[in-house]
């Protein structure tokens, strides 16, 4: 047997290491500098990327906040503009009505206001609720009084005070009204 093949496969050599280039060269041949100072250069350049987007999304953030903010301080801004030819007429119709005496033209002009009003309200979806006749719904209506009635079942909407509103499906202010209750003789039966 030769001495290689006496060797034990982990035991040590007595061969010389091999050059300091050979062993820190890769098959590219670029030294374990040059990759090292190669990968330091991509990190850089990675978290150069990583700050500049951290501090877009910051300024996204920023504007976003801003736009919710003039969003929310402006959003009755068509409301307000459309409400304000209405409130032209009503001043005209009041001066209308201290410089002359003709009532009925001063009732005409009242009238045509609220009809614009009406209009305006249409336009931004909130809708008058219309209760009389119907039966009294707490969710609609807010009832501020009850009369015995025999001409409407028990909890009929007979009058109404002051006129509700919705917005979309929402109450923006319940129908005040007076609501029928049974007559007396009926209720002592």
């Amino acid at each position: 047997m030769s001495d290689v093949e006496n060797k034990e496969p982990n035991a040590p050599t007595n061969e010389a290491p091999k050059d300091e280039a050979t062993a820190s060269a890769s098959p590219a041949g670029v030294s374990i500098d040059e990759q090292l100072q190669a990968t330091r250069e991509e990190r850089d350049r990675f978290k150069e990327k990583w700050l500049r987007t951290e501090a877009d999304l910051e300024n996204y953030r920023k504007r976003s906040q801003k736009e919710r903010e003039q969003e929310a301080q402006y959003r009755s801004l068509y409301l307000a503009k459309d409400l304000l030819g209405p409130l032209d007429n009503l001043h005209r119709s009041l001066e209308a009505a201290e410089k002359g005496t003709d009532v009925v033209k001063l009732i005409e002009g009242v009238r045509m206001v609220t009809r614009q009003f009406a209009e305006v309200l249409t336009r931004h979806s909130v809708v008058a609720i219309d209760p009389v006749g119907k039966p009294f719904d707490p969710n609609l209506h807010q009832a501020i009084q009850q009369v015995p009635s025999a001409d409407h079942p028990p909890m009929t909407v007979m009058a109404e005070f002051e006129r509700g509103y919705t917005l979309h499906e929402r109450v923006v202010r319940p129908s005040s009204v007076v609501v029928s209750s049974a007559p007396p003789e009926a209720a002592t039966n």
